[in-house]
């Protein structure tokens, strides 16, 4: 993957970056609905045989659609007229891989979901360590900075700038730990809810969590936890893709890649949480968004409850209170400029 972009971010503006689009974005879903396409007539076998033939059928056949989906972006009339109304450059080889990538990332999160049995399997799986969260969450960000085009297109002060990786203003903090207050609610809310309406899954997906994430229940563990996925995620996701691919299709895609929930009440609230964090991203920074996620992984890391849970409340509303402030203040401020 990382050589397409970065072959990708050298077309740009290049005579031949049109068929250079064609190209990668062709050969990219061409391989994607391959892989379905040897699965399903059982030339090679790709998919675990442990599966059902109905699941693998519709693992198969997923792959194969999903491929042919991301295969439109090669022609340049769909390009066209998607970029009437999302905020990406149709001509630009980068922009059309990325939506083939986003695409074929989310087909096939959807067909795991929908096939596969997400929490069984984990649940079969030894517990992640520091080292697989590094593994894991370290890709995002080599993505997000190769898609950019660093060293490439761009510099480092220019790739930071791009992925509003920029200094926040001071009031952006408060902000961030404002809205980290609202996620942990909406969080709580969906909890509450599922052990009310699905009890019997909302059980399996707490007993799931714990398996997954017990051994990171350390000061080290907790840490990482809330650091690396809330840098990594924010910048691929909220820096590099939202620019391009558009707030809402951009939160999709960031819910659809945490399988590990299956089709619960808990995914509706990880697409509240991306939405808040495309909100964040849109209208202050990455930085912003980087600090709001870190924050929300941090108290699901550690919990509250008692005094803890007290002196939250306390901080929330200080929190809130200074981020309404410094958000008067800035448009004052804007205002008395504009000002003739």
């Amino acid at each position: 993957m990382l050589p397409l972009i970065i072959t990708a971010n050298v077309a740009v503006g290049k005579p031949w970056a049109g068929m250079a689009t064609v190209v990668l974005c062709g050969s990219t879903a061409g391989a994607f609905s391959l892989y379905g396409l040897l699965d399903i007539t059982n030339l090679v076998p790709l998919v675990s045989r442990d599966l059902s033939s109905q699941a693998r059928f519709g693992i198969d056949a997923g792959i194969v659609v999903t491929g042919f989906a991301a295969g439109g972006f090669a022609w340049g009339p769909i390009r066209r007229d998607l970029a009437s109304f999302l905020p990406f450059d149709p001509n630009n080889p980068v922009h059309a891989l990325a939506f083939v990538l986003a695409i074929i990332l989310f087909g096939f999160s959807a067909v795991q979901t929908l096939f596969t049995d997400v929490l069984g399997s984990l649940q079969g799986q030894p517990p992640f360590t520091v080292a697989d969260i590094v593994f894991n969450e370290v890709p995002f960000l080599i993505l997000g900075v190769a898609g950019v085009g660093l060293f490439v297109r761009r510099n480092v002060g220019q790739s930071a700038a791009r992925l509003g990786l920029v200094r926040p203003a001071w009031w952006h903090i408060p902000l961030a730990f404002a809205a980290v207050g609202v996620f942990v609610l909406i969080a709580a809310a969906m909890q509450w809810l599922g052990q009310g309406l699905t009890p019997g899954v909302t059980e399996r997906v707490d007993v799931t969590s714990q398996h997954v994430f017990g051994q990171l229940e350390t000061p080290l563990g907790i840490a990482v936890l809330a650091l690396l996925p809330g840098l990594c995620e924010d910048v691929l996701f909220r820096g590099a893709l939202q620019p391009r691919l558009g707030l809402m299709p951009t939160a999709v895609l960031f819910t659809s890649i945490h399988t590990n929930y299956g089709l619960t009440l808990t995914t509706l609230a990880i697409l509240a949480l991306a939405i808040g964090l495309g909100l964040i991203r849109r209208y202050t920074n990455t930085t912003t968004s980087c600090t709001c996620h870190a924050g929300y992984n941090l108290l699901a890391g550690i919990g509250l409850g008692g005094t803890l849970l007290d002196v939250a409340v306390v901080l929330e509303l200080a929190f809130i209170g200074a981020a309404a402030y410094g958000l008067w203040s800035s448009r004052r401020r804007r205002a008395a400029a504009a000002t003739p």
